[in-house]
């Protein structure tokens, strides 16, 4: 059998809230969506790890993409393994534009999967910017909600000690990747951010 083909989200306001997007000949591309409902949203979730879905929003809420509308009229039974293993049009196949992209609503990621972290630009590893690595790629975490306990968490998973500050405001100036986490609001005794 074939290898299911990659999933990602793109273009949300928070790390599970996004548009949808499929990997086909090495070019990533949208979902049009024509039948797009719980049941293939639900696939997605479940593919990327990011545990139960909530919404299943078309009409390119999450913003038009601008690479290939790879797939159109997917129809999932709700528990296969990848979008891909469901029924759908052939690929590139469809009679939608980006205005009909489709997104999803996941309700997060399951509490055994853990996010690398890294801290960038900073006068050595334990101060910087902090990164997490999620869907491939680095990316950043918004300051909004973000205190000591939340420094805490991350100086503990990437053994550091205690914190000691914490920055805001770009402080150890601005990242490039997409922004992954928002609104983090950690107690201090969690082993990891993702927690």
């Amino acid at each position: 059998a074939a290898e299911p083909a990659a999933v990602r989200l793109v273009n949300g306001p928070q790390l599970f809230s996004c548009g949808v997007e499929v990997l086909h000949e090495q070019r990533w591309g949208t979902v049009c969506d024509d039948n797009w409902d719980i049941a293939e949203a639900s696939v997605v979730c479940r593919q990327l790890g990011c545990g139960t879905v909530l919404l299943a929003p078309g009409s390119a809420h999450f913003g038009q993409g601008r690479d290939p509308i790879w797939l159109d009229n997917v129809a999932c039974l709700g528990n296969e393994a990848a979008l891909s293993e469901c029924k759908a049009n052939s690929w590139g196949s469809h009679n939608c534009n980006h205005g009909e992209d489709a997104g999803v609503v996941c309700l997060g990621k399951p509490l055994s999967v853990i996010a690398p972290l890294r801290l960038m630009n900073g006068p050595n590893r334990c101060s910087g910017r902090v990164e997490v690595f999620y869907g491939q790629q680095w990316g950043t975490v918004c300051d909004d909600s973000w205190d000591i306990s939340d420094a805490e968490v991350v100086c503990q998973q990437l053994g550091c000690g205690k914190a000691l500050s914490i920055q805001d405001s770009a402080y150890f100036g601005e990242g490039s990747g997409p922004i992954w986490l928002d609104e983090v609001n950690c107690i201090g005794t969690e082993s990891a951010l993702s927690r």
